[in-house]
């Protein structure tokens, strides 16, 4: 430790520290445009300039390391004189716009220039003038006159996205900051970048104009939309979200947001918002009361019950529910006397059902310290954003990602070693790494691998995870794949033997807290629509999109005698009976546990909109018409304590199955899908995000190949194709140099692939 002196105090620093983190562990303010504790030094902006005792003149607080008995001034007269002719450089070319800018009101220049600027300019030439650029339907780059260069958005996409989209081009007064040519900025966290921007060069495109920051009212929140639980500041005006920005959480998301948490906040206030409740009758649909509709529900469960049994009435959610919802939602149905209630729609494996609860099974704090990680089934950078980039943060510290999946997509770390095989092999694959662990170990391999060949890959992967502080988790496409249970069993003795943490990158907001809930059956679990039922409750969830088989989801719901529809919005029409406007996350209370086994409560943000209900109120009160017991809840609050009760949820969580390891079925000789849920298809709200829609990762699905299967069937980029696998459809193709031979890359939850049935298997490709 190195003791200096900043303003009169002694404070104790890290050796190789700089000057600025010293002033930070004290609480003195020294100004300062470039600097970000998160990104690297770039002492360009020089703002920061400080007098150090015995140094000729100012220095960057930023970018001088302390030395022992170093007495740094911070405002002393040298060192203020230094940062006001800094200020005056740098309004030399800014532009006199803060009436009209969009950051009038949270500009760090605006309000330095206040303690630092001159009443007047002495330049009087004509200022610069920089072209605007279009990066795409998020950030708008409208105003880069007034970029002052600090390179803190080409320093995040280098360091923190992993890909630079933004640089700076020329010299002098002719430096700009651009894109590459012509191309927009697509990272999924390109939002920081506004965050980052201390003037008004970057804005938020979907916000800007919108509001003035000072008429916005400040409320936390909890992300909706992965298992990380991202805290959240939602920024509302006239009882109307208007925009969302991050609240720093350093155990959490540290001061990020992805894209998908920053700008679905549009579908809150899009024009497919239910606000009555509406019952079909004779094939028409008609506005109601709550009282009618209640009832109206409560009348036919009784009558499925009567006429069916209590086994013909089910229940489905999505995983994004809260904890209260999703625990008043098994409460109606099971005490209605039925079992079938899920929130695992795209699961298709349910060997292990009751004898696990998954989750990451370590802080997110620790898997962001482990050396050697193993990451199984998971379009990682699209499925988890924010613990990609903490994974890309660790492998610059030295640790070592390896990855298996069927696809090669760039996830923007560098890999220690990657397996890219189809589906069906994965499980011979965990059995090649975990027979290799046996042979380094020398101990006895698994019972049935016997035959098992150890790759070269295979090898490398289990010796990076003997080196130590080991991690091995399963991603979402893990948790749906066909043998999950297996997949689950050999990556589970896997890390068992290798002494890593073992657990799942969990798919939802609210996927732990279902588990928590008691929202999946008791017993003989199966896929939520393989036996069609007489009665659906349907909670936030769109089966269509939602689940593993749409075509079987469909065909349940048109059959059945009475579908309930839950939802903040218009779906369902087509088959449901009654639509219930039940609150999205921002207008009801409730809880998220995240994969950490983290609860998180929150509280509306704001009221709900048109007749809308929070889904708690709306069960509980179904609940009593129904005559259940113990339906007499008054707050969320008391909902959510009847769950988690006080004590430690880690201890309730619990990833170890009593399953052993055994090789999965063989590959077939066809063609086999992979599914990926595109980022912007995972939910609801996030589908009717109208800016999110238009972005490059929202694109309409396509059919990719590998370059052996195009040369087969003759096709070149951008051809029609005809895929089948129950139902069929008409798709363009795309050729991908990385993937397996006999795999096809379909994308899952959007319209235009629900007529393929289920997630992976065989399927049917041929020349349109």
């Amino acid at each position: 430790m190195v003791e200096i002196e900043i303003d009169g105090k002694k404070v104790e620093v890290q050796e190789g520290s700089m000057v600025m983190d010293a002033a930070n562990k004290l609480g003195t303010y020294i100004p300062h445009f470039c600097y970000h504790k998160k990104l690297s030094i770039a002492a360009n902006c020089r703002m920061c300039l400080v007098e150090v005792e015995k140094a000729p003149k100012p220095l960057p607080a930023c970018a001088t390391p302390v030395t022992p008995g170093m007495i740094v001034r911070s405002s002393s007269d040298k060192a203020v004189k230094a940062q006001k002719a800094v200020m005056e450089f740098l309004l030399i070319n800014h532009p006199l716009d803060c009436p009209i800018c969009d950051q009038g009101g949270e500009c760090q220049l605006q309000d330095l220039a206040v303690g630092y600027g001159g009443t007047t300019s002495r330049y009087e030439e004509e200022k610069r003038v920089v072209f605007h650029k279009d990066v795409g339907p998020l950030v708008s780059m409208e105003e880069m006159s007034r970029c002052i260069h600090c390179t803190r958005c080409v320093r995040f996409g280098q360091e923190i996205a992993g890909v630079m989209e933004l640089g700076m081009l020329n010299r002098g007064e002719h430096s700009e900051i651009t894109s590459f040519v012509g191309k927009t900025v697509d990272s999924e966290l390109s939002g920081n970048m506004i965050d980052l921007c201390p003037v008004g060069a970057l804005t938020s495109k979907p916000f800007r104009y919108s509001a003035r920051t000072w008429e916005l009212s400040r409320r936390k929140s909890v992300s909706a939309h992965d298992g990380l639980g991202s805290n959240l500041i939602v920024q509302v005006k006239n009882n109307k979200v208007m925009r969302v920005v991050p609240l720093e959480n350093e155990e959490i998301n540290e001061c990020w947001i992805s894209d998908k948490d920053r700008f679905s906040y549009e579908a809150l206030n899009s024009a497919e918002r239910l606000t009555k409740p509406m019952i079909k009758q004779g094939g028409q649909w008609q506005e109601t009361d709550w009282q009618t509709a209640l009832e109206y529900v409560a009348h036919g469960l009784r009558n499925v019950k009567h006429e069916h049994g209590a086994d013909a009435i089910a229940a489905v959610a999505a995983p994004s529910a809260t904890l209260e919802e999703l625990s008043l939602l098994q409460r109606v149905v099971r005490g209605l006397g039925s079992d079938n209630v899920d929130f695992r729609l795209r699961q298709s494996d349910f060997a292990l059902n009751s004898s696990i609860k998954p989750w990451l099974g370590a802080s997110i704090a620790k898997f962001a310290q482990l050396k050697n990680v193993f990451v199984i089934g998971s379009f990682l950078r699209k499925d988890h954003p924010l613990l990609a980039a903490r994974l890309r943060q660790s492998v610059k510290m030295g640790a070592k990602l390896s990855v298996l999946n069927a696809t090669d997509d760039d996830l923007l770390i560098k890999l220690a070693n990657n397996a890219v095989v189809a589906p069906s092999l994965w499980t011979a694959f965990l059995a090649e790494v975990a027979v290799a662990i046996a042979a380094k170990k020398e101990i006895s391999k698994p019972a049935g691998l016997d035959t098992v060949q150890v790759s070269a890959t295979a090898e490398a992967i289990a010796t990076s995870l003997l080196t130590g502080k080991a991690g091995v988790f399963l991603g979402n496409t893990a948790s749906y794949h066909p043998e999950a249970s297996k997949l689950h069993a050999l990556a589970q003795w896997i890390a068992e033997n290798t002494d890593a943490d073992f657990g799942y990158l969990t798919e939802a907001a609210n996927t732990v807290g279902g588990y928590l809930a008691n929202a999946i059956p008791a017993n003989n679990a199966k896929p939520v629509f393989t036996e069609a039922k007489k009665a659906y409750i349907v909670l936030h969830a769109e089966p269509m999109l939602d689940s593993a088989h749409p075509v079987q989801a469909k065909a349940a719901l048109d059959q059945a005698d009475m579908v309930v529809v839950m939802s903040p919005f218009k779906h369902g029409a087509e088959y449901a009976d009654v639509l219930l406007p039940v609150s999205p996350f921002t207008e009801t209370a409730g809880t998220f546990v995240n994969c950490e086994g983290r609860a998180q409560s929150f509280h509306g943000v704001v009221k709900p909109l048109g007749d809308t209900r929070p889904a708690w109120k709306v069960l509980r009160v179904l609940g009593n018409l129904l005559g259940l017991e113990n339906f007499d809840f008054e707050t969320a609050e008391a909902v959510r304590d009847t769950v988690l009760g006080g004590t430690d949820l880690t201890a309730q969580l619990n990833n170890l199955a009593k399953l052993l390891p055994s090789l999965g079925g063989s590959a077939g000789s066809g063609l086999e899908r992979v599914a990926d849920v595109g980022i912007y298809s995972t939910d609801a709200v996030v589908r009717r995000a109208e800016s999110l829609q238009r972005t490059a990762d929202a694109r309409a699905p396509q059919a990719w190949i590998s370059v052996a299967q195009a040369g087969k069937l003759g096709v070149v980029d951008g051809d029609m194709v005809r895929l089948s696998k129950t139902g069929s459809m008409l798709v363009p193709v795309g050729i991908d140099k990385s993937l397996p031979e006999n795999v096809v890359r379909i994308a899952a939850g959007h319209m235009l692939t629900t007529s393929l049935d289920g997630m992976f298997g065989a399927i049917n490709l041929e020349r349109a």
